[in-house]
C-alpha cells in the first residue's frame, strides 16, 4: 500500500465523499418530509464518515488515525441504521436502501482493510518521521 501525502487520495475517503452526495441529494430533493431529527442525524453520520477519516489522517501518527478510522466505520454502522428509519417510513424506497447501505458497507470494508494495514505498518506516521530523522542527525 502506498503512503499517502494527503487524505484526499485516500480510497475510503472517497467513496464517502460520493456517499455524501448521494445523501445530500436525497435531502435536498426534500425526501425526508421536513423530518428535521432525521436529516440532521442522517447528513450528521455521513459526514462524520469522511470527517473523520480526514481528521485522522491530519494528525499524522497511526495510532491516532486508526482510533478516527474507528470513529468512521461506526458512522457507517449509524448511517445504515438510520436509512432504516428512512425506509420504515418511506423516505427512500428500497432499492436506495440497498444502494446506499452497500456503499456504507464498501466505505467500512475499506477502512478495515486500511485499519488492518496501518496496525501491522512498522512506520508510525509522519509525526514520528519527523522525530525519527532528528534523533538521527544526533546519534
Amino acid at each position: 500500500m502506498a503512503t499517502f501525502e494527503k487524505f484526499e487520495q485516500i480510497i475510503s475517503w472517497q467513496e464517502a465523499r460520493e456517499l455524501n452526495k448521494i445523501v445530500g441529494k436525497l435531502i435536498d430533493d426534500k425526501r425526508f418530509e421536513n423530518n428535521f431529527r432525521l436529516i440532521n442525524q442522517i447528513e450528521g453520520s455521513a459526514g462524520s464518515i469522511m470527517d473523520n477519516i480526514s481528521e485522522g489522517f491530519e494528525r499524522g501518527g497511526n495510532r491516532e488515525f486508526m482510533q478516527f478510522l474507528y470513529i468512521a466505520k461506526g458512522s457507517c454502522g449509524e448511517l445504515r441504521s438510520q436509512l432504516y428509519r428512512a425506509l420504515d417510513r418511506n423516505y427512500i424506497i428500497g432499492e436506495e436502501f440497498n444502494s446506499i447501505s452497500e456503499h456504507a458497507m464498501k466505505i467500512s470494508s475499506l477502512i478495515q482493510k486500511l485499519i488492518n494495514y496501518l496496525e501491522s505498518s512498522p512506520f508510525k506516521g509522519n509525526k514520528y518521521k519527523e522525530r525519527e530523522k532528528e534523533s538521527a542527525k544526533t546519534s
